[in-house]
């Protein structure tokens, strides 16, 4: 019988949730670790949004949380295996694809983009989520 352990992670100075759900969840199943972070948008901590009209600008600072997420978890970056990349423009691929392509340029995982009608909240240009995978 293999055992699940779940355990919510949400770091302080994170913009709050817009509506109830977690920042991120860490899965332990057997020897194995999966960090799975919500999709992030730009938005500081008092809900405001960072980098208004700059899709690259929104990215950056998305990045920077998903660092958080992925540290208060006890992974980062390098342990991602999979993003999915949600733009309202297609037309900002490039300008996305160039910040995400620093943050993995070793070890690029999987990587899906979707272009969407809109974002939770007004203003926002990018949303991302992520997966990440470790050993216990």
């Amino acid at each position: 019988m293999v055992l699940m352990k779940k355990v919510l992670v949400n770091p302080e100075g994170m913009a709050p949730p817009i509506s109830k759900y977690s920042h991120g969840v860490r899965v332990e199943i057997g020897d194995a670790v999966l960090t799975f972070v919500s999709g992030q948008i730009a938005l500081d901590p008092k809900g405001g949004i960072v980098g208004a009209g700059d899709a690259a600008s929104q990215t950056e600072y998305i990045f920077k949380e998903i660092e958080e997420v992925l540290k208060a978890s006890g992974a980062s970056l390098n342990d991602v295996v999979k993003a999915t990349i949600f733009v309202t423009d297609m037309s900002n691929y490039l300008k996305v694809a160039a910040v995400r392509n620093r943050y993995f340029s070793e070890n690029p995982p999987a990587t899906t983009f979707v272009e969407v009608s809109r974002l939770v909240k007004e203003g926002c240009l990018v949303e991302i989520e992520a997966v990440a995978a470790t050993p216990k």
